[in-house]
């Protein structure tokens, strides 16, 4: 099958090289949507394909990107940005996908946004490759996404996420503002999203009525997770602590346990020395590990270096300490040049206590 990739841009002249260098491994076609750069974007853009077009800003990325999708020609439709990444392997995986789409309706991939060096820790999935004939539409004037439907593949063919540049402050929040101004009532989504920037934006009394707003209607389970989680984030911003706490566990209650939320009610009830309650909830977001399949975004530190730390932290208060050293080679198992780790070695090591665990 063919496939077409397509970017909405502006101002990227500094990394859409990069993104279009790992494009060509697998794409058909590549398609190129200005929204009005003035730079060298354009013509950077131009070195890779000839389908560049314009498209006049109108505070909608949905359209803009549904833009690019009608200009592609291919039978298989795939987004991206400028400074996306992929790496030789994953772009092998993707020329793979292609050849093997005949069952499919949609390909969703994972997204790394932040990395430790070079190791992503915080992923989510995204749908990424579409049939075209399926006429698959992105909804949402910002953090825009396609509704899946059909067919779908689950792929482990990773797209880096590296940013170079930060988005112009409050752009998300003026584009909904402006909607809301105009009349337009905010679905469940994007409700949510409103509330994430305002929180963002400091704006924390406005965020907490916004998510609490967006709680008591529908939404994607993981969307209501993670709101519980900016909820916890705004009412700690208030000093509201009873309702910051109630916040996490109302998470509980609308979808399954997430190691993040897990290890925020850890640390809450460490920082009240309340060893054995926090050893219970590091011990629980080790039971819940990458999670990504859910949809929801995944912070891996949580999965596993943070808890491991943490209990580290605990069992040597409990003054346990060849269970504090255990849990401390856990942690170095995952990040091994991390500066705590490394210090609680020489702690051990003073202590006499040295040496390997077995697997």
């Amino acid at each position: 099958m063919t496939l077409s990739v397509c970017l909405i841009v502006k101002d990227e002249q500094d990394v859409i090289a990069r993104c279009l260098n790992c494009a060509v491994k697998f794409a058909d076609e590549i398609v190129v949507v200005d929204t009005g750069s003035v730079d060298n974007t354009v013509a950077e853009a131009k070195k890779f394909t000839d389908k560049v077009y314009f498209f006049k800003w109108c505070d909608d990325f949905s359209a803009a990107r549904n833009y690019a999708f009608e200009k592609a020609e291919s039978e298989l439709l795939m987004w991206l940005d400028a400074d996306d990444v992929i790496t030789e392997e994953n772009c092998l995986k993707i020329a793979d996908i292609k050849q093997n789409f005949k069952n499919y309706d949609m390909a969703v991939l994972p997204y790394a946004a932040a990395f430790d060096g070079e190791t992503p820790t915080f992923v989510y999935n995204r749908e990424r490759i579409f049939r075209r004939s399926m006429n698959f539409r992105f909804t949402g004037a910002v953090h825009e996404a396609v509704v899946p439907r059909g067919r779908i593949m689950y792929s482990d063919a990773v797209v880096y996420h590296k940013k170079v540049k930060e988005n112009e402050p409050m752009r998300n929040l003026r584009i909904l503002q402006k909607l809301i101004a105009s009349g337009v009532k905010l679905d469940g989504r994007q409700k949510f999203y409103y509330g994430r920037e305002l929180l963002f934006n400091g704006m924390y009394r406005e965020a907490a009525a916004v998510l609490e707003d967006f709680l008591e209607g529908d939404g994607w389970a993981v969307n209501k997770s993670e709101a519980c989680y900016n909820l916890w984030q705004a009412y700690n911003a208030l000093g509201q602590e009873s309702k910051a706490t109630g916040a996490l566990l109302k998470a509980f209650t609308v979808s399954l346990p997430d190691s993040r939320l897990c290890c925020v009610l850890g640390e809450s009830f460490l920082a009240k020395n309340d060893l054995r309650a926090a050893e219970f909830w590091y011990k629980t977001a080790l039971e819940h590990p990458d999670e990504i399949l859910s949809g929801g975004f995944v912070n891996r530190d949580y999965c596993g270096f943070i808890p491991y730390m943490q209990l580290c932290v605990i069992y040597d208060r409990l003054g346990d300490r060849q269970k504090s050293f255990e849990y401390n080679c856990l942690a170095g198992r995952i990040k091994p040049d991390n500066k705590n780790y490394l210090s609680n070695i020489e702690y051990f090591e003073k202590l006499g206590i040295r040496g390997k665990i077995d697997d």
